[in-house]
């Protein structure tokens, strides 16, 4: 082969940006990588999912960048496969195509009342207060300033993120790249209690314990839990035994339960043993029925009839995410994920030539971002052992100009790698004037012009 091998990974969060690493440092391989992605912006989940006020966390984005400057890496954002250009297209003008777009849908409770106003998922409360292009500005700019108490359904680090951010003075987050609606629709906020609702036990919680230690370490909010929650059963013990992170775990929260309120502004009640059955309202939610648990020896639970009512005027409900499908690519609704063998998209048990898959559309969502550099590597793997045996396709059409200029003939204002770098100098100046590293541009469209500047 005298060109480069062309690949196209559809994707740009972590294990996108870590699938053109491996591809690009490889010492023995001419390559040429573009990262696609439908946003003008790349990074995925580092940008839109990581809370914004950790800091440390979000600086990946930073390593990540840096995969931009590799010669034969380019990005090329505001592009959706599928809608702008197919799935058989880019087989055209790529000689293979890595999908890692992610699992960015959430998971839902399946209970009554769950599609009232004021009723969201944390994967759409999250993108807005992160400053995603596609957020519902109106909804939360409406909800949030007209509520007092809420619930927030689940017991990870996403729901621990929502709690937080809720429970925060604006004052606490005015280092964040937060856009400054988001900050004054907070700042705007009439909630006093934060009710964070787990099914089972502290001992099956998935939180992490810096996320954890954070909540009782807030300026003006009481973290509230009442030792009848504090249930272990066999499970739990052995758990506990040989879990560091989990035996650190219970120990902040059995602190937290001999705490006396401080009589702070903001409450945070955490309740375990509390499975939502039911939300009730009238023109929007106004109260979560939840069930008392009970621990059944094996790190489940079962009900016990006991029915309490929590009041809550905004609902968040945090159980996890899960993939879609994109176009015509083999997809298991059920997982939530494309079918696969080390990467290797299957169709029927068959191997689908050239097409591969990484990150959480791959095993579903799980891990850490550190987790998808594994992942990501072990694609590359499977990819350039097709390559080597001669099973890899070979594109038919013409040079990546020739792809650039279908891209153009069709009206499609992309954003280069280029661009991308006016936006972060953009987003950057936006946050000088307060101090703050950047300022998150969140519409599409001034992202776009941003790119141009």
């Amino acid at each position: 082969m005298t060109r480069p091998l062309r690949i196209a990974v559809i994707g740009s969060g972590p294990s996108g940006m870590y699938a053109a690493d491996a591809l690009a440092s490889q010492a023995d391989l001419d390559v040429s990588v573009d990262v696609i992605d439908r946003l003008p912006v790349p990074f995925g989940l580092v940008r839109y999912g990581v809370a914004p006020d950790h800091l440390s966390i979000r600086s990946v984005r930073d390593t990540l960048d840096k995969v931009l400057d590799k010669p034969g890496v380019r990005f090329i954002g505001n592009l959706e496969v599928g809608v702008d250009v197919s799935l058989a297209e880019l087989h055209e003008y790529f000689d293979a195509v890595i999908l890692t777009y992610g699992a960015s849908r959430d998971r839902r409770l399946e209970i009554d009342g769950e599609d009232l106003d004021g009723s969201v998922a944390a994967t759409d409360f999250v993108a807005w207060y992160c400053g995603h292009p596609d957020a519902d500005r109106a909804t939360y700019e409406r909800l949030i300033p007209s509520a007092t108490s809420v619930a927030v359904v689940g017991v990870g680090n996403v729901a621990i993120d929502v709690t937080r951010v809720l429970a925060k003075t604006v004052g606490e987050l005015d280092e964040t790249d937060m856009p400054q609606h988001v900050l004054d629709t907070l700042g705007a906020s009439t909630i006093t209690d934060i009710h964070l609702l787990g099914r089972r036990g502290p001992a099956q919680a998935t939180f992490t314990t810096k996320e954890l230690r954070e909540l009782g370490e807030l300026l003006d909010a009481d973290v509230i839990v009442d030792p009848a929650d504090l249930a272990f059963d066999a499970a739990s013990d052995e758990v506990i035994r040989t879990d560091k992170a989990v035996a650190r775990n219970v120990e902040v929260i059995k602190e937290w339960a001999t705490r006396v309120p401080a009589r702070r502004s903001r409450r945070v009640h955490v309740h375990f043993l509390a499975r939502p059955v039911e939300l009730r309202g009238d023109d929007r939610v106004r109260e979560v029925t939840v069930e008392r648990t009970a621990l059944d020896g094996s790190g489940g639970v079962t009900g016990t009839g006991e029915f309490t009512t929590i009041s809550a005027d905004f609902v968040v409900r945090s159980v996890g995410y899960r993939g879609t499908g994109l176009g015509d690519v083999p997809f298991d609704a059920r997982r939530g994920v494309i079918p696969n063998t080390d990467g290797r998209v299957e169709r029927d048990g068959m191997p689908v030539a050239g097409e591969y898959v990484a990150g959480w559309i791959k095993r579903g969502p799980t891990g850490i971002i550190g987790t998808n550099k594994k992942d990501a590597n072990a694609t590359v793997a499977s990819l350039l052992a097709d390559r080597d045996s001669g099973s890899l396709p070979v594109a038919p059409a013409g040079t990546i100009d020739e792809f650039d200029a279908l891209l153009a003939g069709r009206g499609i204002t992309v954003v280069t790698t280029a661009g991308w770098r006016a936006i972060d100098a953009a987003e950057r100046a936006l946050g000088s004037p307060a101090g703050r590293d950047r300022t998150t541009i969140h519409e599409r469209q001034a992202l776009i012009e941003a790119s141009t500047n």
